[in-house]
């Protein structure tokens, strides 16, 4: 008799294996095509956006080609002679470029600093309105104007600027005489990025509601705890809560700075304001299409998408450096 029958204690015996072992992918199978097998139904709905942007965002920079050649209508796509850079030279040595790139900096700077926060302020307000129906009527006034066309909020600021307008009938029952507000320079950019920001504040705070809705409610009940106002909360809870989201969107915005609305300035300008109006998109217009000089306007051109790479390059890299949160 065994040692283990005399004392009762069952015989040791080798550990038992998992009989079912860790699934691995097959041998020459890749888990993206698993997972593309898999969830094909999803992946389809991505067609319709990837030939888009292949047709109308790729394809298209072949053209930039022809900055460095000379081309003429009727003749080839990609243009007849090499130049080189001298159209690169020519709108670098124009002053004509020099001063509507000079506009288009100051009405992006202009639309960056006041219609990127007032979203922010917008939603931080509503989001302190306890009452419901006040809240969605609010809210349905400052989005209506997003689903407006451009030319009919252009043409409603020219008929409440024009010479006979409400504008200038509220003026001259104050004693003042009526602003040529259309046709003077000065008042250009004021009206520009007027209406810019009552065309987009609402529909910009809708981002940073969902991103409200997302703090955690605990965090304000510390604060209070801590005995921080509504001021306070707000500074070290909220804004810091949706710091993320406003990042992101600055990048975005900063990525087309210099692509200032072409629409909305070929509808408002004319050429008495042509010293303050005039941008790099309506510059290429009149020069590209216009006077036929597409090799110029496409040098031009390129020369605003790099300008517009390099800041949302810098952008995303400072953001990474300093917050944290970055696109890419």
């Amino acid at each position: 008799m065994t040692t283990s029958a005399m004392t009762g204690t069952p015989p040791l015996s080798a550990p038992v294996q998992d009989p079912l072992p860790p699934l691995r992918p097959p041998s020459g199978k890749r888990p993206w095509r698993q997972a593309l097998r898999r969830d094909w139904q999803l992946y389809s709905l991505a067609v319709l956006p990837i030939l888009f942007f292949l047709v109308f965002r790729y394809l298209p920079m072949i053209g930039n080609v022809i900055a460095f050649r000379r081309f003429e209508p009727g003749g080839s796509i990609l243009g007849e002679d090499w130049v080189g850079l001298r159209y690169v030279e020519m709108f670098l040595n124009d002053p004509a470029f020099w001063q509507v790139f000079r506009n288009t900096l100051w009405i992006g700077f202009l639309t960056l600093l006041f219609c990127f926060p007032v979203p922010i302020v917008l939603a931080l307000l509503l989001n302190e309105v306890r009452r419901t129906s006040l809240k969605r009527f609010v809210q349905s006034v400052s989005y209506l104007p997003h689903f407006l066309s451009i030319v009919i909020v252009a043409g409603i600021t020219m008929q409440m600027l024009a010479s006979d307008g409400p504008v200038n009938h509220a003026l001259a029952a104050f004693g003042q005489d009526p602003i040529r507000f259309i046709q003077e320079p000065e008042w250009f950019r004021t009206i520009y990025v007027g209406s810019e920001v009552w065309q987009t504040a609402g529909w910009g705070t809708i981002l940073y509601l969902a991103a409200l809705s997302t703090i955690d409610d605990d965090l304000y009940e510390a604060a209070r705890i801590d005995g921080a106002n509504r001021w306070q909360q707000t500074w070290h809870v909220t804004l810091p809560g949706i710091r993320p989201t406003m990042m992101t969107l600055l990048i975005l915005n900063v990525g087309t700075f210099l692509a200032v609305g072409f629409e909305k300035i070929m509808l408002l300008y004319n050429p008495l304001t042509y010293p303050t109006a005039d941008v790099i998109s309506t510059y290429l217009y009149r020069t590209g299409i216009e006077s036929n000089s597409f090799s110029y306007a496409a040098a031009i051109g390129l020369f605003e998408a790099v300008i517009g790479l390099v800041l949302i390059t810098s952008a995303n890299q400072m953001s990474r450096k300093t917050v944290g949160t970055s696109l890419w």
